[in-house]
């Protein structure tokens, strides 16, 4: 299927997610996310903000904000993305695209995090991405070699395979709310 198709689709399958079933599904993919040994590893991380029905992030803040874990988010300046450390999401207020960024100047660079927790319009179980559209989670983890990445989102949005350009940066892993796939791996992890 066509990424433009593909997208289309699964842009309409969340949308349609009921208030409750994504607030639901979101608690068990964060919990999936939280009980992995990177998660507990990891002193630095990178979170996002949801939009459009995504998978909720707030419970991964609050916990790496009790164990010390310093957070970050991205924010798009011009056609790039970088990340700041953010103390409070609260903080954070409308940038590029209506979606919630920080403000401050404290930038961190994606060679100084150890997990990124990254949104996708679906994924495949080779750790391919499909987001929407416009490269900046490309651009800017080209050079994330020291980073975990982790490929967010609820079970219908993973895929047997997407089509894949040389561009495209693969996940570590993909969380789901049922399951946590290895990147090529051949069958889930039981987390």
């Amino acid at each position: 299927m066509p990424k433009r198709s593909l997208r289309e689709e699964m842009l309409l399958r969340r949308r349609h997610l009921a208030a409750a079933t994504c607030l639901g599904r979101s608690l068990a993919a964060q919990r999936q996310l939280l009980a992995l040994p990177e998660f507990e590893a990891a002193s630095t991380l990178a979170l996002y903000c949801p939009i459009r029905n995504e998978v909720f992030t707030e419970e991964i803040f609050a916990c790496a904000s009790r164990r010390g874990k310093r957070v970050a988010y991205p924010r798009v300046r011009e056609a790039q993305m970088e990340f700041v450390a953010v103390a409070d999401p609260s903080a954070l207020v409308p940038g590029a695209f209506g979606i919630l960024e920080p403000t401050g100047e404290d930038l961190l660079p994606v060679a100084a995090l150890d997990l990124i927790v990254v949104p996708g319009v679906a994924f495949d179980r080779g750790g391919h991405r499909l987001g929407y559209g416009k490269g900046f989670y490309d651009r800017a983890l080209r050079n994330a070699s020291g980073a975990v990445l982790v490929g967010f989102c609820f079970d219908f949005q993973l895929v047997d395979a997407l089509p894949a350009e040389a561009h495209d940066v693969r996940m570590d892993m993909v969380v789901t709310d049922e399951r946590t796939l290895l990147a090529g791996a051949s069958s889930a992890l039981c987390q």
